[in-house]
């Protein structure tokens, strides 16, 4: 048996490292022998909910990816479509291209697990611009409101002393959005109607409404992040802002991972400070698109108001809790996955 022809270990100490939302790089022990003889390498990847792996079928007929044999590590982006914060299997074989063009493979590595990151920076900004094309006109507005079911508001009133409190950020909009799943706040609406200026009378989310002066939540001491932009199969579009307290805990979370916005500049969400003594700041929204608005800390029931709203309260296509992105739509995603 030539050197060529003798059999190649078993690949092992798999390891990942620089893990983003849509790339890695994987490392492995060899022997030397096989490191120096090494013509390729075989990665087979496969989401970990997926009950068939779909291992090779034929050790010397590859079905996945084959790689010439780099030095390790090796990284892995742009032959598959990575999705981000999605578990994955991975496993490798080592393989010598033969002569006659067959491959002598090493057996399969033990599968090792590991789950893909968040968008970063550069990810949201793409996201970010994506969402400017979307926003429309600036409309002015003068309330945050939040719609919701009398025994959410008996519950703060009695349970919370009187405080809305920040509630974890749920998995709805972009898979890959750093605030989902681990951002804390309270959301708000801030929407008005074309022909009256006022929120609008409807609401998907119960009949009460808690309305709070803009000025509470959006001012000089406020800083505004950009989130998240998406769709639900459907022709309007979602942008998720952040609002945090200046050197508070939502802020300091948000600074390193999300792009900030100008107060008074911006696409989506602006305050212009008065400009002549005893004028009212000047507060807009983007019309064309629906803002959701997440304030990172508690909101006092005393400082707006609740009162019943007329209308339908039953509008469950436009609510959003963990809805999934639609995947497809060209106009909200970007290349890095869904």
């Amino acid at each position: 048996m030539t050197e060529m022809d003798a059999p190649l270990a078993t690949p092992c100490n798999i390891q990942i490292c620089d893990v983003t939302c849509d790339s890695f790089r994987i490392m492995w022990d060899m022997t030397p022998e096989d490191s120096g003889r090494s013509t390729h390498f075989f990665i087979d990847l496969s989401r970990k909910e997926s009950r068939d792996p779909n291992r090779f079928k034929h050790r010397d007929v590859p079905t996945k990816l084959v790689a010439k044999a780099v030095p390790l590590p090796m990284a892995v982006r742009g032959h598959w479509f990575l999705s981000p914060r999605t578990e994955y299997c991975v496993a490798v074989q080592t393989a010598v291209r033969q002569p006659d063009g067959d491959y002598l493979v090493s057996e399969w590595s033990q599968v090792v697990e590991f789950c893909t990151g968040d968008y970063a920076m550069d990810h949201l900004q793409q996201l970010l611009d994506k969402a400017k094309g979307s926003a429309g006109r600036l409309l002015k507005f003068s309330v945050f409101y939040r719609n919701q079911h009398p025994e959410y508001f008996d519950y703060v009133s009695k349970e919370c002393g009187g405080l809305m409190r920040p509630a974890l950020k749920d998995i709805s909009g972009s898979h890959g959005s750093p605030i989902n799943g681990k951002l804390q706040g309270v959301f708000f609406s801030c929407s008005t109607e074309f022909d009256t200026g006022l929120p609008p009378k409807d609401s998907p989310y119960g009949p009460l409404r808690f309305q709070i002066p803009a000025g509470n939540l959006l001012n000089p001491n406020i800083s505004l992040y950009f989130a998240d932009f998406y769709c639900m199969y459907t022709a309007y579009h979602y942008v998720v802002l952040v609002l945090a307290p200046v050197g508070s805990e939502g802020d300091t979370f948000c600074r390193t991972r999300l792009p900030i916005l100008d107060l008074a500049s911006n696409p989506f969400l602006t305050y212009t400070a008065p400009q002549r003594p005893g004028e009212e700041p000047l507060f807009c929204h983007a019309s064309d698109v629906i803002l959701e608005v997440l304030f990172t800390d508690p909101v006092p029931l005393d400082q707006g108001s609740v009162e019943q709203i007329r209308g339908h309260h039953q509008l469950m296509s436009l609510t959003t809790a963990n809805a999934k992105k639609d995947p497809s739509c060209k106009v909200c995603n970007i290349s890095v996955g869904r």
